[in-house]
Parts: C-alpha cells; structure tokens; sequence
C-alpha cells in the first residue's frame, strides 16, 4: 500500500515514529494509502533544514525567486490530470472540479505571488525642511508555519505557502491528514522546479500531533491557518503568548439575500452552485438563504426542481454534480444536523438522505438538502454544517433581513441579488462580513483581501496583504545636514 512520506530538506522520509494513519478514498469507504503520523521530532527536523535554508533563500534575488514559483506554476499545469485524479481520489470531490478550479487554482497561486513579488516595493518619507528621509523596507520572518485544510487541498494549500516562499521565507507546513495526496506531491514537483532543499518542507499527521508542535515551536515565528473556528481558538491561545503573527481563516455561515429586482434567471442557476459546490464543503457556500416574501412561493419551487437534478455520483463520472463527503465521521455529523432540523421543527423539502451509488456502495454519498425554517436564530441556522445542506426563509424588509444575515457569530462571506444600485450600496456596507459578492458567487481577483470577521478570523489573505503578513516591516529614519 503506498505510503504518504514527509518531505523535508528536498527528500521524502518516514516518520520517526513509524506509525501510520489510514487514508481514505471517500468515494469507496476504503482505505487506500498509509499517511506519517508525525510528532514533534518530525516538526523539529522540518525546522531545522528550514532554518538552515532561511539565510541563502531570503537572500536569493527578487527574479530568481520568481523565476523558482512560476516554474511550479507551470509545473502544476502540466500535471493536471494526475493531480486532479489524486485530490478526487483523495477528497471524493467531482473530478470535472477538480480540473476546472482546484488545480488551475493551485497552479495561479504560484503565479501570481511569482508576479506580485517583483512589484512588491519599499516606501519612503521625505520630511521637507526637516532634512529627513524615512524609508520602509519589508523583510521575511524566518520560518514560518502553514496549515491547510481538507476542503480544497492544493488549492488552499498553496495559497499559504506562494506567498510565504515569495516574500523569502523558509515554510514548515502540514496539510489536512484527511486530504494528504496532492501536498505529498507537491514536493517533487517543487524538486523539478529547482526550489533549494529545506525552503519548503512537508510535514503529515494529526493537529494534535503535528499541527500543534508547528504552532507551539518556538523558533517558527508565524502561523497562517486555514480550518475550524475551535481550532482556530486553540491555536491564538498557544501561539499569541509567543507573539507570533498569526493569520486564521476559519469557519462561515454565510447569508445569501435574494430580492425580488434581482435578475431571477441567473440568481437561480448561481444559487445553486453557491449553496452545493463541493457537496457544500467550501467555507464560502451560502448556506443560509433569505428570499424576499413576493418571490419567496416560486423561489421555492424552482429551487427544489433545480436541485433535483443534480446528480449524486460516483466522482470520476463526468456527469456527476456532487461527490462523496470527506469522511465518515463529517458525514456523519452532516446527518445529524438534519436530524435536528426536524426536532427544531424545519420542514425538509427536498433531501435529507443518505445515497447508496452502485460499486461505490460504501461510499459517503449525500443528496443535497433543502431545509425551510421558521425561526432564523434555530441551531441549523447558527452553526455551521460544512456539508450539501442549506436553509431557507422569507422576508420582508432591509432591515429584517439584514438583522437575520448578521445574527450569526461568523462573519466571513454573503451574498446580495438585487438589480438596485442604491440598496446594493447600503446593504453592503452594513452586512458583517469580510467579502460581499453581488449579482455573483466565489468571483475571486487575486489581488483582492480576503478573510473574515468576528468568529471567521483575523487577517487577510491574498495580493500584497499576504506579502505584508510574511514580512516585517522596519523603518529606518536618517536626518542629514
């Protein structure tokens, strides 16, 4: 059975302790791969090549660290079959996703933080008459810590790292152990690409295990995060005593708010790709959906007949729409969510079940789940559920609605259908949430700040806020005669 290695100073290695966790291929309900079950001997031995690595990298030439990431990028491309059947294997997402965003999206991280280095400039402050000039130059921490989740493995995998590798840092990181494929591969390609050994290491396991000896390391100065809000809440306890920087994307319950001038047709076909992509597993999925009362009968109506023609398949068939869920244990927990729907008394329109795919019978299939709620502040509508279930309600107002969207503890993400510019306008601006999208759904520029308020982080991720988090800043003032 293959096994998942680490991959550390340029070379895949075994773990010191020579235990292994199962992976497994959601689709099927079976394990396929063995993954390192990393300890804190595996974090300090990443650490050290990184360490090691740190004084020559972060003093590589601007061009030549581009040149380095681009190189990946085009890498990526070119192995976008392979690693695109890995993460499907890997996570049970539809392969024809995976082809279209996961891969294409890991390989833009590398190409845009290779770009955006080059145009990342130092500043300088002429105090006139005072005959001073300040400058501000940025410089790369050191070592510095990724952890990624298993929605979109590679995808957010190397939305850390780009960036950390762009501005010189050294990086120690840790992918999902559910989603540990495309990491593990990653780091030949990073070989072929000419990144020196120990600028990027690779360590797997467990977040109890691994996670945390990355986090609580004192010589690893920085922490960028992507996963759970809990997690997220254990993490800034260990790591803000150390006053490491810290970056945390965490969890969303994210409010999609439909009124009746919105362009109906389109609102409805996005609606549904916002509400069960990735069986749901993407933290921006708009998961609590608010309808306008005129049109809220016939919202409903379409909406169920829409997603009654989605199919639940086998991943690796072209014309499946939603996939297996990652793991037992989350489906599992998706289910349980529905079940408490109904003691809260929501009315299931459409779903709810679990699905038996013929050869993939143990599998961890789920229809899509459509739930009407009656009460906004009930626990379906509260809590994050991370899975193909959404909620919906009517309403009648700005202001009701606007109470309802911003009555959850997360605030990373909404979404606005309305054709009127004067509401779009308001309504923006007063929702609680760290990206807005109006008239569309998870239209990412790269250059753009992303990330979350209140329960759904701190800090931004993307374009030139993430070469900034990388970096510290130092000023140097000098007074001349």
């Amino acid at each position: 059975m293959k096994k998942i290695l680490n991959f550390i100073n340029g070379a895949y290695c075994e773990p010191f302790s020579q235990d292994w966790l199962d992976n497994y291929n959601p689709s099927k309900g079976e394990v396929y791969s063995k993954i390192a079950y990393s300890s804190s001997e595996d974090v300090e031995k990443a650490y050290q090549a990184a360490k090691d690595a740190f004084p020559s990298w972060s003093n590589t030439t601007i061009e030549e660290r581009s040149m380095i990431l681009l190189k990946i990028a085009s890498l990526i491309e070119e192995n976008l079959d392979a690693l695109a059947e890995a993460e499907t294997l890997d996570n049970g997402k539809p392969l024809s996703l995976a082809k279209a965003v996961d891969i294409p999206r890991a390989s833009s991280n590398f190409r845009f933080f290779g770009h955006a280095i080059t145009q990342f400039a130092s500043e300088a402050h002429e105090s006139v008459g005072l005959n001073t000039m300040n400058f501000t130059i940025r410089q790369p921490i050191g070592v510095v810590g990724c952890i990624s989740p298993w929605n979109l493995p590679l995808y957010l995998f190397t939305w850390k790292i780009a960036p950390a590798l762009a501005a010189g840092n050294t990086v120690v990181a840790k992918p999902s152990e559910v989603t540990p494929m495309t990491a593990y591969l990653l780091g030949e390609i990073c070989n072929q690409a000419g990144l020196p050994k120990g600028v990027l290491n690779i360590v797997h396991g467990t977040g109890p295990s691994a996670g945390q000896a990355i986090v609580s390391h004192p010589d690893i100065k920085a922490i960028s995060f992507t996963g759970g809000t809990k997690t997220g809440e254990h993490i800034a306890r260990t790591a803000a005593p150390m006053f490491k920087k810290l970056s945390l994307e965490l969890g969303g319950k994210n409010p999609n708010l439909i009124f009746a001038d919105c362009n109906y047709e389109k609102m409805l076909s996005v609606t549904v790709r916002s509400s069960f992509a990735n069986q749901g597993q993407i933290c921006l999925c708009g998961s609590r959906i608010f309808v306008e009362k005129s049109i809220y009968e016939k919202f409903k109506t379409d909406f169920v007949a829409k997603v009654k023609e989605l199919k639940v398949g086998n991943p690796f068939e072209a014309d499946t729409n939603i996939g297996a869920l990652v793991s037992k244990p989350h489906l599992e927990k998706v289910k349980s969510y529905i079940d408490l729907a109904k003691e809260e008394g929501g009315k299931i329109l459409f779903g709810g079940n679990q699905v038996t795919v013929e050869g993939s019978e143990n599998g961890y299939y789920l229809e899509p789940t459509i739930i009407e709620i009656l009460d906004y502040q009930c626990r379906v509508n509260q809590e994050e559920i991370f899975g193909p279930v959404v909620t919906i309600m009517p309403f009648e107002t700005e202001e009701e609605v606007l109470k309802m969207a911003n009555s959850v503890k997360y605030g990373l993400s909404a979404t606005l259908w309305t054709s009127n510019l004067d509401r779009t306008m308001r309504v923006s601006k007063q929702l609680e949430a760290g990206i807005v999208w109006v008239n569309t759904w998870l239209n990412r520029d790269l250059r753009t700040p992303f990330g979350g308020i209140k329960s759904s982080g701190v800090g931004r991720e993307g374009g030139f806020e993430a070469l900034k988090f990388f970096t510290e800043a130092k000023n140097v003032c000098i007074k001349y005669d």
